[in-house]
């Protein structure tokens, strides 16, 4: 059951609230979002983000990670949560009431496999690039772009491309988080002196793993928030 608000006066709509979640991983070394295939009366059969409505004993919060939880098996511990933006433009849903959505963004890194809820037939995670060529259910679209634009942005000047990371991690695998959010190549040398320069960001965990070349260390996320000097883009 969810939310709905009456109220006496006809200049006011009727509406409900819902939860819609971009959540985004690295697969393959490609940043990758959840799409469901919606079966519900409502664009059935066309794909969507994640979410549903907000149930009337539960905060904003608690549905995006029942959301989470039921869609795609994802629990508090496996991603950074945090808001996007609300959307609530006249008709982005066809149902009678006033639809708000109130979005969010989740950072994560080797989320499972997904299983398909009650409301879709199918759950897969898909490269950034593809869920745009999409013919997306409501205004996903433009939810999903909001939602890569905020993480490539808070790369810049904070340090949670570590949430895209398992807890310990080299160098290069860090670079390649920003490579594959940024879409972009990285400075390999240049990436590196402002990683470690950066008061917070990362810890030497004083292990190293031995491959073909010299050795490479093995940092965990530091303590730091945010991130100074940023490491801008191109």
């Amino acid at each position: 059951m969810y939310a709905v608000i009456v109220t006496y006066s006809s200049q006011f709509p009727i509406f409900a609230v819902a939860a819609d979640i971009v959540v985004l991983t690295l697969r393959d070394a490609k940043l990758c979002v959840l799409l469901i295939r919606r079966s519900s009366s409502v664009f059935t059969g066309r794909w969507a983000l994640p979410g549903g409505f907000v149930r009337i004993n539960e905060s904003l919060e608690d549905a995006a990670y029942r959301e989470l939880r039921e869609e795609a098996g994802i629990g508090p511990d496996d991603v950074r949560l945090e808001q996007l933006r609300s959307y609530g433009d006249p008709g982005r849903d066809p149902r009678p009431e006033r639809v708000v959505s109130v979005a969010w963004l989740a950072l994560g890194a080797d989320l499972p496999e997904p299983t398909a809820d009650t409301d879709a037939d199918r759950a897969e995670w898909v490269p950034v690039d593809e869920a745009f060529e999409r013919e997306l259910a409501f205004d996903h679209a433009q939810i999903l772009h909001d939602g890569l634009e905020r993480a490539r942005s808070k790369l810049e000047y904070t340090t949670i491309a570590t949430a895209f990371c398992d807890p310990t991690f080299t160098l290069p695998q860090l670079r390649r988080v920003y490579e594959a959010v940024w879409n972009t190549s990285v400075d390999a040398r240049n990436f590196q002196r402002k990683v470690v320069s950066a008061d917070g960001f990362v810890e030497d965990t004083g292990e190293v793993i031995h491959g073909r070349g010299r050795p490479a260390k093995i940092y965990r996320a530091g303590a730091a928030n945010s991130l100074y000097p940023p490491i801008m883009r191109r």
